[in-house]
């Protein structure tokens, strides 16, 4: 039952009333199928000349013996004033009418279904969306985003079939065996009391097996967010892949990754598979059981049952085995759809550990400061910083140089709060961030990295993601600041032109001066920039670091550099080593100072 609760979270509360009214149609399918299959009895019994008593006409009732006896009044004043022809004739078209209301009902159930169905999966894959753009970069860290990409399609599919099986289960299945059963009881208490002992055997026999169903579900869903990673990391290292002739490697990787999935899917399908044949075996082996128990009944005579009545009892417990299927088989679909609802949950719930304090401070410029103050932070268990403390003071270029792993990008990535402080603090305007509202800190900022992030879309949109309300002349004015227009104009279709897949259509250089036109759209008080030119080539490198320059005009800039020549001019160099800035001070009081900035200027002079 909690298994079950967990699915319909995603039927409720916003789809109750098609829920509702899905039951309200299967209802009237189930009744309208009923009262076709107890037609049988008094077809029968003409058919077979047994004696049809004529009962008195009663007054109307909603019971089952008020209709049943007004009805057989009537057939009995057909067969008297037309003959038995006449009455088959007319019992037919009463179970035609039922048929065709059964069957109407049912497709009206089935649009409903489909309305449900198909909303679910959005508000689904919506919610996936939503939470995975807001979830902290550390949860990236441990995950796959081939995983997450299976989450998002594979398991949501997984988990809307569940949803649907599940609505049969606690609507149609149940309706029509319920119903079914209460005609049964009806008509013979003693034959159905055997039944209702043969039902659980049968049902256990099935839960063992759907058990065994969700474990392996889940194995393969794994399996598939594993290959999925695979395919994306291939993808995105085709380069490498190529030039250091790896095919062979990756193939095989590949090819074992992906006998693992067909293996945990062969033996997912084998027990699936089962689901079917079972069914219809065991609910064959009841009908025969029924008919042999029931048959000895009528024979002796102790049974409350003629014959005809007892084929007619035989065929509403056959309309009862196809619902008892279909429950066995939604039974394994949710089991398979728990699986996937497992790992969804797991993004779901998943903790966001960046986010606004309870009340979040406003802030809207940028006017004195910013301080790190003892600023101590790691990762997992190792410190990348120790106890910083640095002042930048508002209109200051401050550059941060060191060797690779010494701190630098880790120290810009606290202060738009990707990642939050051990120890210490970070303030902006003498206000700790953690504090400020994220949107509102992060609107004061403009980040530049070494690796240019476009999108699959045109170079305007790129230039005018995230900025709300720009105009063409906007872009192109920002494209002219950092000397993106004249290329932009070569392509063929100027500002509309698609960049492809990361910018791949273009070159570093020019991915890198969209980067800036971008920021330079933003207009942020504080510029962040991370390594911008150290990947390019020296007439890029020329061309973004005019680019650079123009962007830096008028405002608060942290630059990381390598390339000790990028930040001669700079007002504060900080050198780190080892998560601690070591020395600070202009590029001419440093080289005075003969330590390790005068060591790392003389190598790349050197060089």
């Amino acid at each position: 039952m909690k298994s079950l609760k967990r699915i319909l979270q995603y039927v409720f509360p916003r789809y109750w009333k098609q829920a509702v009214l899905n039951f309200l149609f299967v209802g009237l399918s189930v009744i309208s199928g009923l009262f076709s299959f107890t037609m049988v009895i008094p077809f029968l019994q003409v058919l077979f000349n047994e004696s049809i008593t004529q009962p008195e006409l009663v007054p109307f009732d909603w019971t089952i013996d008020s209709i049943s006896a007004i009805f057989n009044y009537h057939l009995v004043q057909i067969i008297i004033d037309y003959g038995k022809v006449s009455a088959l004739f007319y019992i037919s078209v009463f179970v035609l009418i039922a048929i065709f209301l059964k069957t109407f009902f049912w497709f009206a159930s089935k649009l409903v279904m489909v309305n449900m169905r198909y909303g679910i999966v959005r508000d689904l894959r919506n919610k996936l969306y939503n939470k995975i753009t807001h979830l902290s970069l550390d949860f990236y860290s441990d995950e796959r985003k081939g995983d997450v990409i299976s989450r998002m399609t594979n398991d949501v599919n997984e988990v809307e079939a569940s949803v649907l099986k599940s609505l049969e289960i606690i609507f149609k299945d149940p309706a029509t065996l319920i119903m079914s059963l209460a005609v049964l009881i009806y008509m013979s208490p003693t034959l159905t009391i055997f039944v209702l002992i043969m039902l659980p055997i049968s049902g256990g026999i099935v839960g063992r097996i759907g058990s065994s169903l969700r474990r392996k579900s889940t194995e393969v869903q794994s399996r598939l967010g594993s290959l999925l990673a695979l395919i994306e990391e291939t993808l995105g290292g085709l380069r490498i892949i190529k030039s250091f002739n790896a095919h062979d490697r990756v193939f095989a990787h590949f090819g074992g990754e992906n006998q693992l999935f067909i293996r945990a899917s062969k033996k997912m399908m084998r027990r699936r598979e089962l689901a079917t044949p079972l069914s219809e075996f065991l609910g064959s082996l009841i009908l025969i059981i029924v008919l042999w128990f029931g048959g000895r009944l009528v024979l002796a005579g102790k049974g409350d049952l003629t014959s005809a009545q007892l084929i007619g009892y035989l065929v509403i417990f056959s309309q009862m085995i196809s619902p008892a299927k279909q429950f066995i088989d939604a039974w394994y679909a949710i089991q398979k759809g728990l699986a996937s609802s497992d790992r969804i949950d797991e993004i779901l719930n998943a903790k966001i550990t960046i986010q606004d304090c309870a009340n979040p401070k406003p802030i809207s410029e940028f006017k004195s400061e910013i301080e790190y103050r003892n600023v101590s932070f790691k990762y997992t268990n190792d410190l990348v910083l120790k106890n910083v403390s640095l002042t930048i003071k508002k209109g200051q270029t401050i550059a941060l140089v060191g060797q690779s792993g010494s701190g630098k990008s880790t120290m810009v990535d606290l202060l738009p709060r990707f990642y939050d402080v051990t120890d210490g603090q970070i303030l902006v305007d003498g206000t700790d961030i953690r504090e400020l509202k994220i949107t509102d800190l992060r609107q004061l900022m403009g980040i530049v990295g070494q690796e240019s992030i476009l999108f699959n879309d045109s170079i305007y949109n790129n230039i005018s993601f995230g900025v709300k309300e720009t105009t063409m002349e906007q872009v192109e004015q920002a494209a002219k600041i950092a000397n993106a227009h004249d290329f932009i104009m070569e392509t063929p279709e100027g500002y509309q032109s698609n960049i492809g897949d990361r910018g791949g259509k273009l070159s570093g250089g020019q991915r890198q001066r969209l980067s800036i036109a971008r920021a330079i759209l933003a207009n942020p008080p504080i510029m962040i920039l991370d390594e911008a030119t150290s990947a390019l080539d020296t007439e890029s490198e020329k061309l973004v670091q005019e680019s650079l320059n123009r962007l830096m005009q008028n405002r608060t800039s942290i630059v990381i550099a390598h390339r000790l020549s990028t930040v001669v001019n700079a007002d504060m160099i900080c050198v780190l080593q080892d998560g601690e800035i070591i020395e600070r001070g202009t590029h001419a009081e440093l080289l005075a100072l003969g330590g390790q900035y005068k060591k790392l200027h003389d190598i790349q002079s050197f060089a």
